[in-house]
């Protein structure tokens, strides 16, 4: 018999108001996991009411910043704590590797540990004035209520990126999961009242997007939407919260370009453009789907990332054997399909993969697909695709792959692999991504900012800067003259 599972409001588990449910299933297998509150806009009113009843609170808005600190790096001890527990739970949910889990696991306490750290920096700063007798300075307070709504690829890490600096901030947060993915993130809001967060600081409400989700970006009582997925469903958010004048960090889409010029260790490289998007299924936002490859070693390259992508081991991702899993679900599973049949009829050709392999499991799983004979003008090409399809087309010369990578809505990432020092420094500079890897991909730290330019997002994850997303600024003026005002009619400075 499957579990169901409640709401996790004001510091307990809370049914739906309408008593309902939805279930879960493991992509590799089918099977139902379990089911999951429904929730509705009753549940996020409760949810967004106990989170400013939190913030309200002594227990939480009087507690200091170093205490605060001391709370995130608890938090962060019990995620080590259970760690093993918490990566199968994940890989059940979602179908990533259970190894790739385990590695995440294994640094996802440091994200909590980066920002107990940073919770008693967060300061103001003293202003220079014309008048001694004034004395000017800045604040940073927290915002109050933020509202997360955090994608079903990497649930943990992800609402981590999200709850850790809000926390440190000192603001109260209600989280929206993915319906597919549910599980984890309940439990890390158990592990946070474990750890003695005071009830209603950290809530999670789950449901579906256009029910939950919407009622949560909608609700009057958020200072803040922090959301990391689809860039039409970005778009949409941002729209509704520029109308309450509310701010926003939006982690969106991407078809990020991975460059290898001629110059290249080419045999690192193919292993990096494998790593850009055969890794997790190809389902990260960071995903290398548009490779390209100077024209002199483009055979070589091809050669290499095809005789890979035909050799990974595709299966149950509980086995340590297994290098590929299942697409999270069955609607992503047909978009990728669908995708690579349009770019074959628009004259991609499939150099390896492109089907749904017979390995005798009856989930979510798709070959790791190489397409070639293909171009930029291409719907394939240029819009996300999610999934382990990679397109691969050569070029000539530096300025022409600058303007063929940068030729694209997204800018969340970019790699590029030489040899060349300065053509590094180059590419770096010139490229429209937020994040520029030169030979590697997929590196990734707390402590190093991510942010996705034009459609790709706004905002900033990750790093010292991502604690001014939690916080407002504040300037104070203080007159310690207590003379009499000599002109009320003019502006003081």
């Amino acid at each position: 018999m499957t579990r169901n599972y409640d709401h996790f409001i004001d510091g307990g588990w809370s049914a739906p108001a309408g008593g309902a449910y939805f279930e879960s299933t493991n992509p590799a297998t089918l099977a139902v996991l379990y089911s999951a509150a429904r929730g509705s806009k009753a549940d996020v009113d409760r949810a967004v009411a106990a989170a400013r009843a939190a913030f309200e609170n002594p227990l939480w808005r009087d507690l200091s910043q170093t205490k605060r600190g001391h709370l995130l790096r608890r938090l962060g001890d019990l995620v080590g704590e259970n760690a093993e527990e918490l990566a199968r739970m994940e890989t059940e949910d979602n179908g990533k590797l259970l190894r790739e889990m385990r590695g995440q696991l294994a640094t996802l306490p440091e994200y909590f540990y980066y920002y107990a750290g940073l919770a008693d920096k967060v300061q103001g700063s003293q202003i220079p004035t014309t008048n001694p007798a004034i004395l000017n300075y800045t604040q940073r307070e927290p915002l109050g209520v933020v509202g997360a709504i955090t994608p079903w690829n990497s649930p943990l890490t992800l609402t981590t990126s999200k709850l850790a600096p809000a926390l440190a901030a000192g603001n109260t947060i209600v989280i929206k999961p993915s319906e597919y993915t549910s599980r984890t993130v309940l439990r890390l809001a158990e592990l946070a009242a474990e750890a003695g967060f005071p009830d209603g600081v950290v809530n999670v409400v789950t449901g579906l997007g256009a029910e939950a989700g919407a009622a949560l970006v909608d609700h009057p009582g958020i200072a803040k939407i922090s959301f990391t997925g689809s860039t039409a469903t970005g778009s949409a958010i941002a729209a509704s919260a520029a109308s309450r004048f509310i701010g926003t960090t939006l982690e969106l889409g991407g078809k990020s370009p991975n460059i290898v010029f001629e110059d290249a260790n080419v045999a690192n490289a193919a292993m990096g453009v494998v790593a850009g998007i055969f890794a997790a299924a190809g389902q990260t936002c960071i995903a290398g789907s548009r490779v390209f490859a100077h024209r002199s070693v483009y055979d070589e390259l091809l050669e290499r990332v095809a005789q890979r992508a035909g050799s990974i081991v595709i299966g149950d991702p509980l086995q340590d054997s297994t290098e590929l899993g299942p697409l999270a679900f069955a609607a992503q599973q047909e978009k990728v399909d669908s995708y690579v049949e349009l770019g074959v009829s628009e004259g991609a050709t499939v150099l390896t993969g492109g089907g749904r392999p017979k390995i005798g499991l009856p989930g979510y799983f798709y070959a790791p697909t190489v397409l070639t004979d293909v171009d930029n003008s291409m719907r394939v090409v240029r819009e996300e695709i999610f999934g382990p399809v990679a397109a691969i087309m050569p070029f000539d010369t530096e300025e022409e792959v600058l303007q063929l990578a940068n030729d694209t809505q997204y800018g969340l990432a970019a790699g590029v692999w030489t040899q060349n020092l300065a053509r590094a420094h180059r590419m770096s500079r010139r490229l429209e991504a937020g994040t520029v890897w030169v030979n590697t991909y997929r590196a990734m730290s707390p402590m190093s900012p991510r942010q996705g330019f034009k459609s790709s997002g706004v905002g900033i994850e990750h790093g010292m800067e991502s604690m001014h997303e939690y916080t407002r600024l504040k300037s104070v003026w203080i007159n310690t003259d207590e003379g009499p005002v000599a002109d009320p009619f003019v502006m003081r400075s």
